[in-house]
């Protein structure tokens, strides 16, 4: 049994297609009942959907209860999130609040309200939706790129510290995906790199990392999607953080 957030457009909406496809019982949950509705239409019985804020703990436990049956939950994606873009000053600061509400406390919340589900697996997985902007500060998606920082960071601590309860956690780490949050973005990382990574190649490597059972190897917490994403996580863990800086500056500013 799996559950994913933000299923209703985008990443959100591939992964739930792949999931079922494999096999899973799954619980789409998202904000936009339209585009719910439209996705049960298309995937049927095996797909639960139902309205979630994710800044809602309350309507957390509310699906999981009505998804699991106070039982349990093998697999939790938490994909749901939002962008903005443009320069830090200039953007609302009800904007900036609002994504660090969804990114982050939404992630939080998730992990939270879903851990004793997860426990009763015995072998549970978690992937948290990362990105390449967690990287290194990024210039016009400041907060965004903060958001993502502490996705990371929450990700690696509890990857160690639910071991032991034989929950693995993962952050998958796209760099620009081709959605409908990225198609007006105009700033100067997207002008430098481009938009290349699709859902399809993202909702594919979460299947990859849920159905993988073998030995948890160092560092594979962390797993990039798209050849430039790869490029960049790797190399960011062998360049001092100067490096990365002015590497950041030439893509990031103009």
């Amino acid at each position: 049994m799996a559950l994913v957030t933000g299923a209703a457009a985008g990443i959100g909406r591939e992964v739930v297609r792949r999931l079922v496809g494999a096999g899973y019982l799954v619980g789409g949950y998202d904000v936009d009942t339209e585009g719910l509705a439209r996705l049960a239409d298309e995937l049927g019985p095996r797909l639960r959907t139902g309205v979630l804020d994710v800044g809602d703990p309350v309507q957390w436990q509310q699906r999981l209860e009505e998804l699991t049956g106070g039982g349990a939950l093998d697999v939790l994606v938490n994909n749901a999130g939002i962008l903005v873009s443009g320069r830090f000053a200039e953007i609302s600061l009800a904007a900036q609040q609002r994504l660090v509400e969804v990114n982050v406390t939404g992630v939080l919340n998730g992990c939270h309200t879903a851990w004793p589900y997860l426990v009763r697996a015995g072998s549970a997985r978690v992937v948290n939706l990362a990105s390449a902007s967690a990287i290194y500060g990024q210039p016009e998606l400041a907060t965004y790129s903060a958001t993502k920082f502490a996705v990371r960071g929450l990700t690696e601590a509890l990857d160690l510290e639910w071991r032991r309860d034989g929950i693995r956690v993962y952050a998958l780490w796209p760099l620009f995906v081709k959605t409908a949050m990225t198609a007006e973005m105009d700033i100067a990382s997207v002008h430098a790199l481009g938009i290349h990574t699709t859902p399809e190649q993202v909702a594919e490597e979460v299947l990859r990392l849920i159905t993988d059972r073998r030995p948890h190897r160092l560092g594979s917490v962390h797993r990039a999607v798209g050849g430039k994403a790869r490029a960049m996580l790797a190399s960011s863990q062998v360049s001092p953080s100067w490096v990365l800086r002015i590497i950041n500056r030439r893509i990031g500013t103009r």
